[in-house]
């Protein structure tokens, strides 16, 4: 499903600045050509301050279907348009590229990746994943580490995409259960507790790509 003529998206501008990254702008479409989306000048959702995009801007967008869905797109800034009012002109999303999210149902994919861990008492460790998805991830780690039901954790993640780039994911997350296994090592299921779009998209999107990885063995 394409997003629809004035339909609102929201989407972060890729930045090297990671608070620039993590701000959340939003606009609605005003138009639907053949080669791309008009949408207005896009505001920062908390500030009500308008945000001037450039030519190539890469943009991380969703959309909300009336079901409640999430419908995650890449996309980039192709042009401009004055119609009485300044547009923005972006690439628009293929259907098939198109990641639908609904929050109480996350993807989940088993991947080892690594993933750096901060405890409240200031120990840091890096272990590796069991399986991560959209709404959480878990983790073997030595059974060394003191971890116990509802810590929150700042974790870092290395993602590896199937195009060779490779993005950290940084969030916060709550422990909601720990398992001691016969090795000696522990099992941790977590949860995020804060974690901006555009870096949950990131952790979607490699899901996708293993899931279609899958598919095609």
């Amino acid at each position: 499903m394409l997003p629809k003529l004035n339909q609102m998206l929201y989407y972060q501008i890729a930045s090297s600045d990671e608070e620039e990254a993590a701000i959340e702008y939003k606009s609605r479409i005003a138009d639907d050509l053949e080669d791309g989306l008009l949408i207005e000048v896009p505001i920062n959702d908390k500030n009500g301050r308008y945000k001037r995009l450039f030519l190539g801007d890469e943009l991380s967008v969703y959309f909300i279907t009336d079901d409640g869905i999430k419908n995650y797109f890449d996309s980039h800034v192709t042009g401009f348009k004055e119609d009485g009012i300044k547009l923005v002109k972006i690439r628009k999303p293929d259907p098939e590229r198109i990641t639908k999210v609904q929050r109480r149902s996350f993807l989940r994919v088993p991947a080892e990746l690594e993933i750096a861990i901060k405890l409240p008492n200031q120990a840091r460790f890096v272990c590796l994943t069991d399986d991560i998805g959209g709404g959480g991830i878990s983790f073997l780690c030595d059974g060394k580490w003191p971890l116990s039901a509802e810590q929150v954790l700042d974790c870092w993640l290395l993602v590896p995409f199937r195009n060779g780039t490779l993005e950290h994911v940084p969030f916060k997350a709550e422990i909601v259960r720990v398992v001691e296994l016969e090795s000696g090592r522990k099992q941790a299921m977590i949860k995020y507790v804060s974690i901006v779009d555009f870096e949950r998209q990131k952790v979607i999107r490699y899901c996708f790509e293993k899931q279609l990885e899958y598919r095609n063995r």
